[in-house]
């Protein structure tokens, strides 16, 4: 029988600092911004979301290498998924 692994269960296999990019579109996103901020995004934009290993996201950036300098400035270690 395999194992069942929550999100808490991952995200504690030594990994606290492991973050993971991957593209989104904006459109997934733009319901999330508040009104109060003046964004103009094109819904089919490709950004880069910036998750932790329990699934949480983190941060959105319009380009990777921000999404990677990010993480790094934060002293958490950046993989790309796909």
């Amino acid at each position: 029988m395999t194992p069942v692994m929550t999100n808490k269960d991952f995200s504690a296999l030594g990994a606290p600092d492991l973050v993971y990019i991957r593209t989104i579109r904006a459109g997934e996103i733009l319901a999330d911004i508040d009104d109060d901020i003046d964004v103009e995004l094109d819904p089919n934009q490709t950004l880069y979301a910036l998750h932790g290993a329990d699934g949480e996201r983190l941060a959105v950036m319009l380009d990777r290498e921000t999404a990677v300098a990010a993480a790094e400035a934060h002293d958490m270690a950046p993989v790309s998924v796909h």
